[in-house]
C-alpha cells in the first residue's frame, strides 16, 4: 500500500510539463464461478486480479495507461510516460483529502462457504429443472461471484477506496423436441454475498424457468405487425436503459451523439413518466457508495413529468460541456479510463395495477419478458427480442407467441407511454461501453406503449 505522500509526489509528476489534471486507481479483484449443468459440476474457476490505471487530461484531452504492476516505480515510470504526451505550463496537485466511509453490509462473503456448499445449491436447482420434463436436455445453474476493492486519487484532492461485492446466479433451461428447440434463463443479482440465496427464492425461479421453457416450446411464432404493447416491469425497463439511458450520458451528449442534446427542461417523454439512475440504491446489483472517480453517488432525476431534467456525467466529458458530475463515472477495471455510465436506471411508479392495463387493452402484445437487443445510442434506434410474450385479445392473455421483436426509436416510444403501473421491479445485466463492462440494474413499472412495430416469423409461408 501505498502511502499518502507517495501517491502525492506521483500525481504532482504527472502535472509537470502541462497536464492539468492526474489521476490512480489502484484495485485488487477477487473472482470466482462454477458451472453446473445437467446437475454434474463441470467447471469451477476462480482468480485474482490487481493492478493500477494512469489518467493525465490536459482539457478534455486525455492519455491513458496501466499495468499489473502497482509498485511506486512503475506509477512513477506511466506518469513520466503520459505526461510526455503534453506541453505547457506546470500545475500543481492539492493535497490529498481522507477518505470517506464506505458502506458494507455483506452478510456471507465469498470465502465463508467452500465451493462445495456452494455447488450443492447449484446442483439442487440444475436437477429441478432438469426433472420438469424430459423434453429439457440441458439444464444449467451458474454461480458468478465478484469482490472488487478500488483506491483513487487525483490531483482535485480526491482519496477514496470503496468495496463492492457482487453475487449473481443463473439458471437455464434448453428444451427440443424434433426440429422445435428453445431456451430459457433468470440471472438475478445483487451487491451481496451468498446470503443472495436467502433474499431470493431460487428454488421457484428454477420451477419458473422450467415451465417457461416448455410453454414456448411450441408456442406460435409471432406475426408481424403494428400494435399496443404491454410491457412488463423488471427487465423490461432495458429498452429505457439503452435506447434513453444511454444517450442521456454526457459521454455521448457532450460530442452531439444523442437526440436529447440541448434538450434540458424540453418535454422528451410522456407526462406519466419519471425516471432516475440512482448510483446508491442499498444492495442493487448496479450500485456503488463512490463512483470509479472518487465521487460520492446519489440519485439522480433524468425525467420528471416528460421534461428533461438532468444528463449522467463524468469528470471529463461534464468538462467538455461545462456540466458537473453526477457520480457517473464508471470503468470495468484498471485497464479503463472511466466514462459517464448508469448504475440503476429506472422509470418511476405510476398509480394502476398492471392487471388494469391488460384489461384495457383490446389488442396488443404482452412482453412479459425482453432478452437482448441493438441500439444505436446516437439515435436511439433499436430492437430486443421478446423471450416470453402472449397475445392480448379482448381484455385478456391468450396464446404464447415466439419470436417477437420490438422495433422503435427510443425517444418516440417514451413519448407513447400511456399507461404506467405501480409495480416496479428491477433486472440486472452487464452493460457493454466505452469503459467496459459492468453491472448495471435496469427497472420500471409495466407500462404500455400505445403503438409499436413488431417483427416476427408468424404467417410467411
Amino acid at each position: 500500500m501505498l502511502s499518502k505522500k507517495q501517491l502525492e509526489t506521483l500525481l504532482q509528476l504527472g502535472l509537470e510539463t502541462g497536464a492539468d489534471f492526474s489521476e490512480i486507481f489502484l484495485e485488487d479483484t477477487y473472482s470466482g464461478r462454477i458451472t453446473v449443468n445437467n446437475g454434474e459440476v463441470i467447471n469451477v474457476t476462480s482468480g485474482n486480479v490487481h493492478g493500477v490505471g494512469v489518467r493525465l487530461l490536459q482539457g478534455i484531452d486525455e492519455v491513458y495507461g496501466y499495468s499489473n504492476n502497482d509498485s511506486y516505480e512503475e506509477i512513477e515510470k506511466l506518469m513520466v510516460t503520459l505526461r510526455g504526451s503534453f506541453k505547457g505550463p506546470k500545475h500543481h496537485a492539492k493535497p490529498l483529502g481522507d477518505a470517506k466511509p464506505y458502506i458494507y453490509t455483506i452478510k456471507k462473503p465469498h470465502d465463508s462457504l467452500t465451493p462445495e456448499e456452494k455447488s450443492k445449491v447449484l446442483i439442487k436447482l440444475s436437477n429441478m429443472i432438469k426433472n420438469h420434463d424430459t423434453k429439457i436436455i440441458q439444464a444449467g445453474s451458474t454461480l458468478i461471484e465478484w469482490t472488487q476493492k478500488i483506491l483513487v486519487v487525483n490531483s482535485n484532492g480526491i482519496y477514496q477506496d470503496d468495496v463492492r461485492t457482487y453475487t449473481r446466479a443463473l439458471l437455464s433451461a434448453t428444451a427440443q423436441d424434433g426440429d422445435l428447440m428453445q431456451d430459457a434463463y433468470e440471472a438475478p443479482g445483487r451487491q451481496m454475498g451468498f446470503e443472495l440465496f436467502d433474499e431470493i427464492d431460487f428454488e421457484k425461479l428454477a420451477k419458473e424457468v422450467a415451465q417457461s421453457v416448455m410453454t414456448y416450446l411450441y408456442a406460435d411464432n409471432m406475426e408481424p405487425q403494428e400494435l399496443p404493447v404491454v410491457i412488463h416491469n423488471g427487465f423490461g425497463g432495458v429498452i429505457f436503459h439503452e435506447a434513453v439511458g444511454h444517450p442521456l450520458e454526457t459521454s455521448a451528449v457532450s460530442k452531439g451523439l444523442s437526440p436529447f442534446v440541448g434538450k434540458i427542461g424540453q418535454k422528451v417523454a410522456s407526462e406519466l413518466v419519471t425516471a432516475y439512475d440512482n448510483g446508491d440504491d442499498l444492495d442493487q446489483w448496479g450500485r456503488t457508495t463512490f463512483d470509479d472517480e472518487g465521487n460520492k453517488t446519489r440519485k439522480n432525476l433524468l425525467i420528471e413529468k416528460g421534461i428533461l431534467r438532468s444528463y449522467l456525467s463524468d469528470y471529463k466529458s461534464g468538462k467538455r460541456m461545462n456540466y458537473e458530475s453526477t457520480g457517473s463515472g464508471r470503468r470495468q477495471s484498471y485497464k479503463f479510463a472511466p466514462t459517464a455510465r448508469m448504475n440503476t436506471t429506472y422509470i418511476e411508479n405510476g398509480t394502476e395495477n398492471y392487471e388494469d392495463i391488460i384489461k384495457d387493452t383490446k389488442y396488443g402484445l404482452f412482453a412479459k419478458k425482453l432478452g437482448g437487443g441493438t441500439v444505436s445510442p446516437a439515435t436511439g434506434e433499436y430492437n430486443f427480442a421478446v423471450n416470453e410474450g402472449y397475445m392480448i385479445e379482448d381484455g385478456k392473455l391468450t396464446k404464447p407467441v415466439r419470436g417477437a421483436m420490438l422495433i422503435g426509436h427510443g425517444a418516440d416510444t417514451i413519448l407513447k407511454i400511456d399507461r404506467v403501473a405501480n409495480n416496479r421491479s428491477y433486472g440486472q445485466g452487464m452493460c457493454g461501453a466505452g469503459s467496459g463492462s459492468i453491472p448495471t440494474d435496469v427497472g420500471q413499472p409495466t407500462i404500455r406503449v400505445s403503438s409499436m412495430l413488431v417483427g416476427g416469423q408468424g404467417g410467411k409461408k
